[in-house]
């Protein structure tokens, strides 16, 4: 009796009635960690890597760390933010180069990403370009077999000189052509 209570109008139970509906959108879920989007996070890393790949940030690096070391030995003592043994100076260079690393890294490998796909592009591209060459190159294999078989004008012209010579070796000796004499009608004398 109590099972027939908990039954709905359609006949399920009360903990089938609570399982997720599939053709509804589930609700937004809270998030603790912020979320970043890693393409932007990608270009972030190659323009810093890019610009860590530079003269410029050189300069720079070694223009700081002159007035970080002049002001330091320079300045009076009250002044002094980092003195002689420049432990500070050392955690800022160690900690420069503890965020360049990776993001030189992320910069290469989303660049290595980007040669994988130009790569693969360009195989396909070749492939293509070869299948296109062999197609064409046995159409004109298969021209040039049609064009042995066809009579050109060279060929026409030298079978008719050699006719001609045959013939003009063949005259009489009394001068006249070696085929009988026409009739005035236009016929030969020996159809009758």
């Amino acid at each position: 009796m109590a099972a027939e209570r908990d039954r709905g109008p359609s006949g399920s139970t009360a903990s089938a009635r609570s399982r997720i509906r599939l053709d509804q959108p589930q609700p937004r879920r809270t998030r603790v960690l912020p979320e970043w989007d890693p393409e932007a996070f990608g270009r972030m890393s190659e323009r810093i890597a890019r610009f860590l790949g530079t003269g410029r940030f050189i300069v720079w690096m070694t223009v700081v760390i002159v007035v970080w070391l002049v002001w330091n030995v320079t300045a009076p003592r009250p002044l002094r933010f980092d003195p002689y043994p420049f432990i500070f100076l050392t955690l800022m260079l160690s900690l420069q180069a503890s965020y360049a690393a990776p993001l030189i890294l992320l910069a290469q490998n989303r660049q290595d990403d980007r040669d994988r796909v130009n790569l693969e592009q360009d195989r396909k591209q070749n492939e293509r370009s070869i299948a296109d060459t062999e197609y064409l190159t046995r159409e004109v294999a298969a021209l040039r077999t049609g064009l042995g078989e066809v009579a050109t004008r060279d060929w026409i012209r030298s079978e008719l000189q050699d006719l001609v010579r045959e013939l003009d070796g063949r005259r009489r000796p009394d001068g006249q052509a070696p085929f009988p004499a026409e009739r005035p009608g236009g016929r030969d004398t020996d159809d009758g």
